[in-house]
């Protein structure tokens, strides 16, 4: 049997770090391949499994290791309390491309423009999962899989297609951005398969996003306030599409 430690540091380089227990649940409930991984702790991850995730508790029990809490803690750039971490598969680019180009889509893409809080990435990528939207799409620099995005993203990766493109490498459909100069949302309805986008944290839309969209959209708001959280933005449109005639997954 290979040793996982020997396992973790061949595959580390090229993998998704699963970091924590629901991280670790939510990747196996939607098809993860996770060749390793490793607890300080197996009864007490297999009794939260026991608890919280019994549609996956045979396949933990399959696949966790314990580990001593030094070499756990070596393997890992922030120890999570659950004390569980793993390896997963990326999916593949080219089958995510092809859910995010499918015409005919029955669930919105989530774009986030020129996103920069790894942590925002990652909430928007757990709300995208629930609300069962096709994907999230960002642009620029940020690497929507980087171990910080996952974390926040709770492993919810694995039920939504993520990743990067350039603005002219946006899926078709239409493009519904968000901009507090937009028509007020509450008299749309959104299409199942817009492009629904959202600017920085810092600077709003870009002018090469902008120039895309075929419509602005705000967020009702009151005067003087100056902006949501840009996880909070993508929960009140997506919600708005949900309530007004969309079918979430």
């Amino acid at each position: 049997m290979t040793d996982p430690v020997t396992s973790w540091h061949r595959l580390a380089d090229g993998s998704v770090l699963l970091d924590g227990f629901h991280a670790l649940k939510h990747a196996l409930r939607f098809g993860a391949e996770v060749p390793v991984a490793v607890t300080t702790d197996r009864s007490a991850a297999l009794a939260l499994a026991d608890d919280l995730a019994p549609d996956v508790r045979d396949a933990l029990d399959a696949l966790l290791t314990e580990v001593p809490e030094a070499t756990y803690a070596a393997l890992v750039p922030r120890p999570h309390p659950t004390a569980v971490a793993a390896l997963a598969v990326r999916p593949s680019r080219a089958e995510n491309l092809a859910r995010l180009a499918h015409t005919g889509r029955r669930a919105p893409v989530v774009v986030l423009d020129n996103p920069r809080n790894l942590g925002n990435a990652g909430a928007v990528i757990r709300l995208a999962a629930g609300f069962g939207a096709t994907g999230v799409v960002t642009t620029g620099t940020l690497d929507p899989w980087h171990p910080t995005v996952v974390r926040g993203g709770a492993g919810l990766h694995f039920a939504t297609a993520v990743e990067r493109l350039a603005v002219a490498e946006l899926p078709p459909g239409p493009l519904f951005a968000l901009d507090p100069d937009g028509e007020d949302i509450r008299g749309l309805k959104l299409p199942d398969d817009a492009l629904l986008a959202f600017g920085s944290e810092r600077s709003g839309l870009s002018g090469a996003l902008r120039a895309r969209a075929d419509h602005l959209v705000a967020l009702p708001m009151r005067p003087q306030v100056s902006s949501y959280n840009l996880a909070t933005s993508v929960a009140m449109t997506l919600y708005h599409w949900s309530a007004t005639g969309g079918t979430p997954a």
